[in-house]
């Protein structure tokens, strides 16, 4: 959590840094730890302020050390982010930071094709996730085309949604991950594909997924619930 987003939180409850401690049964001195952006809430300190009422930005939620995705239920951690395709499933507050779980599925090598499809809304949505540690996980995991091509879509949808400002950050981004595309072709979290089915897609692939050398048909106008 950024250490200024929970000194505004305190301050709006009207807590000062020991109210604040008291009422999560952690020190004035981890306060001012956390608000000087040296340490993170634990996640019980984070269930404690949701439990309060504190409603949290989930792009401040400290990355979770137990990163392994096939413990994650993304369709149910999309829902409780927001994505309207998955609403039916919302039942809590929201557990992973965006940006961990934008590369977590990303690196989904059998990915859910509807979770796939809302990837480019989770970046739209959260479009000031901290981008800087999402770069540096892609390129960890060799992830940067399907990255780019999830950062395309995107803003192609911010060029209809959300106006020039965001599609401009999300552009931006995109092409400055172009300088470490990979040359390798790949897929959009799917590398169970058959053979014709590989052969089919590079023949129809969309224009976007041609860009970032992947084998994948979705085009902005698919994204029905991003748009």
């Amino acid at each position: 959590m950024a250490g200024m987003n929970f000194k505004a939180l305190r301050k709006e409850r009207g807590w000062t840094q020991q109210n604040a401690a008291r009422q999560l049964g952690v020190s004035q001195t981890l306060v001012s730890f956390w608000e000087r952006g040296t340490r993170s809430p634990s996640r019980r300190c984070l269930d404690k302020l949701c439990y309060l009422g504190i409603k949290l930005d989930p792009a401040t939620l400290p990355m979770r050390a137990d990163s392994d995705s096939a413990a994650v239920d993304f369709a149910q951690e999309l829902a409780n982010l927001g994505y309207p395709g998955f609403a039916h499933y919302q039942n809590d507050a929201p557990k992973w930071n965006p940006a961990q779980l934008l590369v977590l599925a990303l690196a989904e090598n059998a990915l859910a094709r509807r979770v796939a499809e809302a990837l480019p809304w989770l970046v739209l949505r959260y479009s000031e996730m901290n981008w800087e540690w999402v770069r540096r996980e892609a390129k960890l995991r060799d992830l940067q085309n399907r990255l780019g091509f999830t950062l395309l879509l995107a803003q192609q949808l911010a060029v209809r949604k959300e106006g020039s400002e965001v599609a401009h950050q999300l552009a931006t981004l995109e092409q400055d991950l172009r300088r470490s595309l990979l040359a390798k072709e790949d897929t959009y979290c799917n590398d169970r594909m058959t053979r014709s089915e590989r052969n089919w897609l590079r023949q129809q692939r969309s224009q976007e997924a041609a860009v970032w050398n992947l084998l994948s048909d979705l085009r902005p106008e698919h994204l029905a619930h991003a748009a």
